[in-house]
């Protein structure tokens, strides 16, 4: 369903009464749901948004955003789970594993076919037809893909584990996925070993991580081998082999390796060390200050678990803790946060001390990457840090200005930079003999240059340029293209010039004016997070709202003439170049009103 680009139609916060509405919808939707964790899956007091997407199909489809990510999407008034949903509650729905090569296929829009399933020891979970269900890879218990069984558990087997299984609704890696943060599947360690086997060999492994640190896995489907029988005996060789070639250079290692002596600490020792390595690494790079007050359980289950190093499982009941809360408090007698109890048997961290020596010591581990550490990246107050984006113009190569680029080697549709366009231009004129002997800050106009850079009424009267009206014709003529480069990101080239963050100053009823600001995605800015700054610095109230002719952007609309707080937010907060704003000078004049 959400293979291809979808379009955002409208993008509204929440009201109460439908929050409640929803609560009720999700509790009878999900009756696994207990009280507590319905209350912090719709929680009563953060800010749900609403959106409305066309998919490429034409579905009319309902988003429920929370903290930037999508957590329900509402299809002909049946809701279904996301993905990031699913790795806070990785049993919300009943599981059914698959290859991790298939996952490629599922994000593509394909569906999931019996073959493609793997027969655990245990048995399938008994589902009826049209049951909604979640999708893992072997290995790992963090669901990929939402799916409704097109067969019941005795129909599969009945068919030989021949057919279409499951129609794939989303996944991870697809277009609804993208509109969250992008982060990357937990790894959760399967409750029961996936393949039927020799329990005696499987017990005691270590789980195996399914997810590279890159999203992208390009995998030759023509080495994956579905037939039931042979695929455990496949993968446990592969994995075979894979062990018996990283234990190769152990052998020729130099005896100083061999004698590194072995982890002495207890396992409870060693589960209290992880807590407190995915604590600080939560707290570094996860948790926000806007985010507080943070449920407790929230905390440990959406960031505290991603932050579990690949292979390993957090375990409270293993550790000497043995109770999160008693965690908590240890690490409130330290005086790194506080939490209270807001609702009766909800506990919330309400502060967190950012400047705290072991939040500002913690180093995270190498094995994250750093593209997220970038994306993650905070200042000390915990909030998250902006870079603005560089810009560089590009032009691009018309029909009309073939004949001139043709001899450097650039046909239609080459994009270049003002200094390549500069240098090509001076190189041909130089390699024509196009220099005027008299004056050599004049270029004679040859056939050339006649058609592609004079009008028809100039050709006849024009015969000279200079050099600087030589280049400026030249670039009004070829295609504006633009280059935006973010922190930790590939450029991204795109057509025409980029748009202006516009500004602009409105009427309403009584004689009372609002402030609309547009055009802020391009940059790289959250159209909420701007808001929410701009309503604590003006202390009025600011709304979202679809722009007009434009499905994929909204506006932020703030009341009274608020361009003075949103001059300094742009220009010296987020530090963006005052050449790509507009209506700046609409501000208020100061001081005319005693």
């Amino acid at each position: 369903m959400f293979a291809r680009a979808f379009r955002v139609r409208a993008n509204t916060a929440i009201k109460g009464s439908d929050r409640r509405k929803l609560r009720n919808d999700v509790a009878a939707a999900f009756p696994n749901f207990s009280a507590e964790q319905l209350a912090e899956f719709i929680p009563y007091k953060q800010e749900l948004n609403v959106i409305k997407i066309y998919c490429h199909r034409g579905e009319a489809v309902t988003v429920y955003m929370n903290q930037k990510n999508p957590i329900l999407f509402e299809v002909e008034k049946a809701l279904y789970p996301t993905v990031y949903s699913l790795w806070a509650y990785p049993d919300l729905l009943p599981a059914f594993s698959t290859w991790p090569p298939v996952l490629q296929k599922l994000a593509g829009g394909a569906d999931l076919m019996l073959p493609g399933v793997v027969v655990p020891s245990s048995g399938f979970p008994q589902v009826e037809q049209g049951t909604l269900c979640a999708v893992t890879l072997l290995g790992n218990r963090a669901p990929v893909a939402v799916a409704v069984a097109t067969m019941s558990t005795a129909q599969m087997l009945a068919a030989g584990m021949k057919g279409k299984g499951f129609a794939v609704l989303h996944t991870y890696l697809d277009h609804l996925w993208e509109y969250g943060d992008k982060s990357y599947p937990p790894t959760l360690a399967p409750l029961v070993p996936d393949c039927a086997g020799d329990e005696e060999e499987q017990e005691g492994k270590e789980p195996v991580s399914s997810f590279p640190p890159d999203p992208v896995q390009h995998v030759d489907m023509g080495d994956l081998s579905l037939k039931e029988q042979d695929s455990c005996a496949e993968l446990l060789g592969k994995e075979e082999s894979h062990e018996n070639r990283a234990a190769e250079p152990a052998e020729n290692a130099s005896p100083e390796d061999q004698q590194q002596p072995e982890d002495s600490r207890t396992p409870q020792e060693q589960m209290d060390a992880l807590f407190n390595q995915c604590f600080f690494h939560a707290l570094k790079c996860k948790v926000k200050k806007s985010d507080l007050p943070l449920l407790t359980s929230t905390f440990l289950r959406s960031h505290m678990f991603s932050c579990c190093p690949a292979g390993q499982q957090l375990d409270i009941k293993k550790s000497s803790y043995k109770k999160f809360s008693k965690f908590l408090q240890s690490m409130q007698n330290q005086k790194i946060l506080q939490v209270k109890e807001l609702n009766k048997g909800v506990e919330s961290i309400v502060e967190v001390d950012w400047k705290h020596p072991d939040i500002k010591a913690f180093v995270v581990p190498e094995e994250f990457s750093s593209a997220s550490a970038a994306q993650d990246s905070k200042n000390e107050d915990g909030e998250q840090v902006y870079h603005a984006p560089e810009i560089i113009p590009l032009y691009g190569v018309s029909t009309q200005m073939v004949p001139l680029f043709q001899e450097s080697g650039h046909g239609k549709g080459s994009v270049l930079s003002s200094n390549e366009v500069r240098d090509i231009i001076i190189n041909y004129v130089k390699t024509n003999e196009l220099v005027d002997e008299s004056n050599k800050n004049l270029v004679k106009v040859n056939a050339i240059l006649c058609d592609c850079l004079l009008e028809k009424s100039e050709q006849d009267e024009i015969s000279h340029l200079t050099w600087d009206d030589l280049l400026s014709r030249c670039l009004e003529r070829l295609q504006p293209f633009h280059q935006v480069t973010f922190v930790g990101q590939e450029p991204v080239v795109r057509k025409g010039y980029i748009a202006h963050i516009d500004i602009t100053i409105a009427q309403r009823s009584s004689n009372k004016k609002v402030t609309i600001i547009k055009n802020l995605e391009p940059y790289g800015l959250d159209p909420q997070c701007v808001a929410n700054t701009l309503q604590q610095k003006a202390q009025a109230s600011a709304t979202l709202n679809p722009v007009p002719g434009r499905k994929d952007r909204v506006q932020v609309q703030i009341q009274g003439n608020q361009i003075h707080h949103l001059a300094k937010i742009l220009l010296e907060e987020y530090q963006l170049p005052r050449k790509y704003i507009r209506g700046l000078e609409k501000a208020p004049k100061l001081g005319r009103k005693k």
